[in-house]
C-alpha cells in the first residue's frame, strides 16, 4: 500500500513541521493570493491558517476522516467558532511565509489555538482561533481524551 493510501506522503515536509514552539507550515505567496497590486488578499491568509491547524492536527495523529468516520465513537468535526486576528505588515507575491500554530487550551468541546503569518522572524498576521468540537448534527461535543493529550504533548 502506498503511504498516500495510509493518510501518509511521500513528502515528509509537506505538512511542516512540529517544533518545541509548535506547528511550522511553509507557504509561498502565488499570484492567486494577491489582489491587484500584488499583496496578499486579506481572505488568502485565512487559507493559509486553515491549511496550518489542518497539518498540525495531521502531524499530532489528529485526522478529519478518522473523526468524521467515528473512530473515537460518535462522528466528530471541528468548527471554528471564533476568530481575532491582527493584520500587523503585508506579504508579497513570491514571499514564503511561516505558519506557525500553537495549541494554548484542549479541553471540553472547544480548541484555543495562537497563530502567526511570518516572514523570516517578522510577524505580518497574529490571531487566535477559537475551533469547537462538534457532532455531524452541529451539538457540542467533548474532545477525545486520547486527542487531548496528543494536543497537549505536542505544544
Amino acid at each position: 500500500m502506498r503511504s498516500e493510501e495510509k493518510g501518509g506522503s511521500d513528502w515528509p515536509d509537506l505538512a511542516g513541521r512540529l517544533t518545541d514552539h509548535g506547528h511550522i507550515l511553509p507557504v509561498r505567496v502565488y499570484y492567486e493570493d494577491t489582489d491587484f497590486t500584488g499583496i496578499v488578499y486579506h481572505a488568502a491568509y485565512l487559507k493559509f491558517m486553515e491549511r496550518g491547524r489542518s497539518d498540525f492536527l495531521r502531524l499530532c495523529g489528529i485526522h478529519h476522516r478518522e473523526l468524521e468516520a467515528g473512530h473515537y465513537g460518535e462522528a466528530l468535526v471541528f468548527a471554528v467558532r471564533h476568530m481575532e486576528l491582527d493584520f500587523l505588515k503585508s506579504a508579497r507575491i513570491d514571499d514564503v511565509l511561516e505558519i506557525v500554530t500553537t495549541c494554548e487550551e484542549a479541553r471540553g468541546a472547544r480548541l484555543r489555538l495562537a497563530q502567526s503569518v511570518r516572514r523570516q522572524n517578522e510577524v505580518l498576521l497574529s490571531a487566535r482561533v477559537e475551533i469547537a468540537v462538534i457532532s455531524r448534527e452541529g451539538k457540542p461535543r467533548r474532545l477525545p481524551r486520547d486527542l487531548a493529550m496528543r494536543l497537549s504533548a505536542a505544544t
